[in-house]
Protein backbone atom coordinates (compact mmCIF):
# COMPACT_ATOMS: atom_id res chain seq x y z
CA UNK A 1 0.00 0.00 0.00
CA UNK A 2 1.12 3.32 -0.80
CA UNK A 3 0.30 7.22 -1.04
CA UNK A 4 0.41 8.81 -3.80
CA UNK A 5 -0.91 13.06 -3.50
CA UNK A 6 -1.63 14.49 -6.58
CA UNK A 7 -1.18 18.31 -7.57
CA UNK A 8 -1.93 20.44 -10.47
CA UNK A 9 1.65 20.91 -11.51
CA UNK A 10 3.11 23.73 -12.77
CA UNK A 11 5.87 25.11 -15.30
CA UNK A 12 8.30 26.09 -12.26
CA UNK A 13 10.46 23.62 -10.27
CA UNK A 14 9.88 25.29 -7.03
CA UNK A 15 6.07 24.88 -7.59
CA UNK A 16 6.41 21.04 -7.72
CA UNK A 17 8.79 20.45 -5.49
CA UNK A 18 6.62 21.48 -2.87
CA UNK A 19 4.14 18.40 -3.74
CA UNK A 20 7.11 16.00 -3.36
CA UNK A 21 7.80 17.52 0.02
CA UNK A 22 4.41 17.05 1.16
CA UNK A 23 4.66 13.14 0.23
CA UNK A 24 7.53 12.85 1.40
CA UNK A 25 6.33 14.52 5.04
CA UNK A 26 3.49 12.89 5.24
CA UNK A 27 4.92 9.22 4.41
CA UNK A 28 7.09 9.48 6.68
CA UNK A 29 4.37 10.07 9.34
CA UNK A 30 1.92 7.51 7.88
CA UNK A 31 5.15 4.69 7.87
CA UNK A 32 4.17 3.90 4.10
CA UNK A 33 5.55 4.68 0.90
CA UNK A 34 4.77 7.40 -0.84
CA UNK A 35 4.96 9.27 -3.53
CA UNK A 36 3.95 12.62 -5.77
CA UNK A 37 2.19 13.07 -9.01
CA UNK A 38 0.58 15.36 -11.43
CA UNK A 39 -2.19 16.47 -13.02
CA UNK A 40 -0.58 17.74 -16.23
CA UNK A 41 2.15 20.51 -16.93
CA UNK A 42 4.63 18.07 -14.88
CA UNK A 43 6.09 14.64 -14.53
CA UNK A 44 5.60 12.14 -13.22
CA UNK A 45 1.84 12.11 -14.55
CA UNK A 46 -0.90 10.27 -11.98
CA UNK A 47 -1.69 8.05 -14.60
CA UNK A 48 2.00 6.81 -15.07
CA UNK A 49 2.30 6.31 -11.32
CA UNK A 50 -0.59 3.95 -11.18
CA UNK A 51 -0.08 2.37 -14.64
CA UNK A 52 1.64 -0.08 -12.13
CA UNK A 53 -1.64 -1.25 -10.52
CA UNK A 54 0.28 -1.08 -7.14
CA UNK A 55 -2.87 -0.63 -4.73
CA UNK A 56 -2.59 3.52 -3.60
CA UNK A 57 -4.84 5.75 -1.27
CA UNK A 58 -4.47 9.07 -3.70
CA UNK A 59 -4.72 12.36 -1.52
CA UNK A 60 -5.54 15.07 -4.29
CA UNK A 61 -3.67 18.99 -3.30
CA UNK A 62 -6.18 20.50 -5.08
CA UNK A 63 -8.09 23.44 -2.96
CA UNK A 64 -11.71 23.14 -4.34
CA UNK A 65 -13.90 21.28 -6.41
CA UNK A 66 -14.11 21.03 -10.34
CA UNK A 67 -12.91 19.53 -13.52
CA UNK A 68 -9.73 17.88 -12.22
CA UNK A 69 -11.65 16.28 -9.06
CA UNK A 70 -14.95 15.40 -10.92
CA UNK A 71 -13.03 13.53 -14.17
CA UNK A 72 -9.67 13.41 -14.83
CA UNK A 73 -8.73 11.88 -11.39
CA UNK A 74 -11.27 9.32 -11.30
CA UNK A 75 -10.86 9.06 -15.06
CA UNK A 76 -7.26 8.46 -13.87
CA UNK A 77 -8.05 5.77 -11.16
CA UNK A 78 -10.61 4.13 -13.31
CA UNK A 79 -10.55 0.21 -12.73
CA UNK A 80 -7.60 0.20 -10.42
CA UNK A 81 -7.31 -0.73 -6.84
CA UNK A 82 -7.56 3.36 -5.87
CA UNK A 83 -9.32 4.63 -2.99
CA UNK A 84 -9.30 9.05 -4.37
CA UNK A 85 -9.94 11.57 -1.57
CA UNK A 86 -11.86 14.71 -2.10
CA UNK A 87 -10.66 18.27 -3.08
CA UNK A 88 -8.51 19.20 -0.54
CA UNK A 89 -10.62 22.30 0.81
CA UNK A 90 -11.40 23.89 2.06
CA UNK A 91 -10.44 23.12 5.93
CA UNK A 92 -9.78 24.46 8.97
CA UNK A 93 -6.05 23.50 8.81
CA UNK A 94 -5.63 25.27 5.45
CA UNK A 95 -6.77 28.42 7.03
CA UNK A 96 -4.36 27.88 9.69
CA UNK A 97 -1.71 27.77 7.62
CA UNK A 98 -2.78 30.75 5.70
CA UNK A 99 -2.69 32.54 9.18
CA UNK A 100 1.13 31.22 9.94
CA UNK A 101 1.89 32.72 6.55
CA UNK A 102 -0.18 36.04 6.95
CA UNK A 103 1.25 36.73 10.06
CA UNK A 104 5.03 35.50 8.77
CA UNK A 105 4.51 38.28 6.25
CA UNK A 106 3.65 41.27 8.57
CA UNK A 107 0.14 40.69 8.99
CA UNK A 108 -2.05 42.57 11.68
CA UNK A 109 -4.18 40.75 14.14
CA UNK A 110 -7.78 42.35 12.83
CA UNK A 111 -6.20 43.68 9.59
CA UNK A 112 -8.77 43.21 6.10
CA UNK A 113 -7.49 40.43 4.54
CA UNK A 114 -8.34 39.58 0.55
CA UNK A 115 -8.07 35.77 0.36
CA UNK A 116 -7.33 35.23 -3.38
CA UNK A 117 -7.93 31.72 -5.38
CA UNK A 118 -6.90 30.93 -9.00
CA UNK A 119 -11.13 31.32 -10.23
CA UNK A 120 -13.35 28.25 -11.35
CA UNK A 121 -16.50 28.15 -13.53
CA UNK A 122 -17.73 25.25 -11.52
CA UNK A 123 -20.33 25.95 -9.27
CA UNK A 124 -19.07 23.61 -6.53
CA UNK A 125 -15.63 25.20 -6.71
CA UNK A 126 -17.55 28.51 -6.08
CA UNK A 127 -19.04 27.24 -2.86
CA UNK A 128 -15.39 25.76 -1.85
CA UNK A 129 -14.19 29.33 -2.52
CA UNK A 130 -16.61 30.91 -0.15
CA UNK A 131 -16.56 28.29 2.54
CA UNK A 132 -12.62 28.82 2.71
CA UNK A 133 -12.83 32.79 3.23
CA UNK A 134 -15.36 31.97 6.26
CA UNK A 135 -13.29 29.54 8.06
CA UNK A 136 -10.44 32.00 7.50
CA UNK A 137 -12.35 34.81 8.95
CA UNK A 138 -13.10 32.65 11.55
CA UNK A 139 -9.48 31.41 12.53
CA UNK A 140 -7.96 35.16 11.62
CA UNK A 141 -10.60 37.05 13.76
CA UNK A 142 -10.89 39.89 11.31
CA UNK A 143 -12.72 40.50 8.11
CA UNK A 144 -11.82 38.56 5.12
CA UNK A 145 -13.20 39.32 1.78
CA UNK A 146 -12.86 37.05 -1.27
CA UNK A 147 -11.47 37.56 -4.81
CA UNK A 148 -10.01 35.62 -7.69
CA UNK A 149 -6.83 35.93 -10.09
CA UNK A 150 -9.64 35.25 -13.24
CA UNK A 151 -12.71 36.99 -11.96
CA UNK A 152 -14.24 33.56 -12.10
CA UNK A 153 -16.17 32.62 -8.95
CA UNK A 154 -15.54 35.83 -7.23
CA UNK A 155 -14.34 39.27 -8.48
CA UNK A 156 -11.04 40.07 -9.74
CA UNK A 157 -7.99 41.38 -7.60
CA UNK A 158 -8.96 44.95 -8.43
CA UNK A 159 -12.53 44.93 -7.58
CA UNK A 160 -12.01 43.65 -3.93
CA UNK A 161 -8.63 44.69 -2.62
CA UNK A 162 -7.83 48.34 -1.29
CA UNK A 163 -5.11 50.08 0.19
CA UNK A 164 -4.08 48.64 3.32
CA UNK A 165 -5.29 45.09 2.94
CA UNK A 166 -3.24 41.93 3.56
CA UNK A 167 -3.66 39.35 1.15
CA UNK A 168 -3.56 35.87 1.80
CA UNK A 169 -3.02 33.37 -1.75
CA UNK A 170 -5.12 30.43 -1.28
CA UNK A 171 -2.85 28.70 -3.45
CA UNK A 172 -0.87 25.72 -2.45
CA UNK A 173 2.22 26.08 -4.39
CA UNK A 174 4.23 29.12 -6.15
CA UNK A 175 3.92 29.56 -10.01
CA UNK A 176 2.27 31.71 -12.61
CA UNK A 177 -0.81 32.59 -10.89
CA UNK A 178 0.99 33.11 -7.53
CA UNK A 179 3.19 35.84 -9.62
CA UNK A 180 -0.02 37.30 -10.53
CA UNK A 181 -1.53 37.24 -7.18
CA UNK A 182 1.37 39.42 -6.38
CA UNK A 183 1.82 41.67 -9.08
CA UNK A 184 -2.30 42.47 -8.99
CA UNK A 185 -2.62 42.92 -5.28
CA UNK A 186 0.39 45.43 -4.87
CA UNK A 187 -0.79 47.67 -7.76
CA UNK A 188 -3.97 47.82 -6.25
CA UNK A 189 -2.46 48.83 -3.09
CA UNK A 190 -2.01 45.91 -0.70
CA UNK A 191 0.14 46.15 1.94
CA UNK A 192 0.63 42.55 2.45
CA UNK A 193 1.09 40.06 0.38
CA UNK A 194 1.52 36.78 1.72
CA UNK A 195 3.30 33.20 0.75
CA UNK A 196 1.62 30.81 -1.16
CA UNK A 197 0.39 28.03 1.48
CA UNK A 198 3.15 25.81 0.67
CA UNK A 199 4.04 22.55 2.74
CA UNK A 200 2.82 23.82 5.82
CA UNK A 201 2.79 21.21 9.02
CA UNK A 202 -0.93 22.08 8.91
CA UNK A 203 -1.18 21.06 5.07
CA UNK A 204 0.85 17.94 6.13
CA UNK A 205 -1.41 17.33 8.56
CA UNK A 206 -4.43 17.59 6.53
CA UNK A 207 -3.19 15.23 4.04
CA UNK A 208 -2.26 12.51 7.28
CA UNK A 209 -5.92 12.55 7.98
CA UNK A 210 -7.40 12.40 4.68
CA UNK A 211 -4.84 9.42 4.02
CA UNK A 212 -5.68 7.81 7.11
CA UNK A 213 -9.32 8.00 6.28
CA UNK A 214 -8.95 6.66 2.85
CA UNK A 215 -6.88 3.75 4.23
CA UNK A 216 -9.62 2.83 7.25
CA UNK A 217 -12.11 2.66 4.39
CA UNK A 218 -11.05 1.39 1.42
CA UNK A 219 -11.47 -1.70 -0.24
CA UNK A 220 -9.13 -2.07 -2.93
CA UNK A 221 -10.14 -4.37 -5.17
CA UNK A 222 -12.12 -2.20 -6.61
CA UNK A 223 -11.68 1.63 -7.73
CA UNK A 224 -12.94 4.17 -5.33
CA UNK A 225 -13.82 7.61 -5.79
CA UNK A 226 -15.18 9.59 -2.94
Amino acid sequence: MRLVVVAHGTRQLLGNAVASIIAKRAGRVLVMESRAAYVELCEPLLTDVLADRQPSVVVPLLLSSGYHIKVDLPQAAEGLPVAMGRALGPDGLLATAQVSRLVAAGASPGQPVVLVAAGSNDPSARADLAGAGLLLEAVWGGTVRVATVSGSGAPPIAEVVRPGDAVSPYLLAPGFFSDLVRSRSTAAGAEIVADVIGPHPDVVELVVRRASTLLGDADLTRSQVG
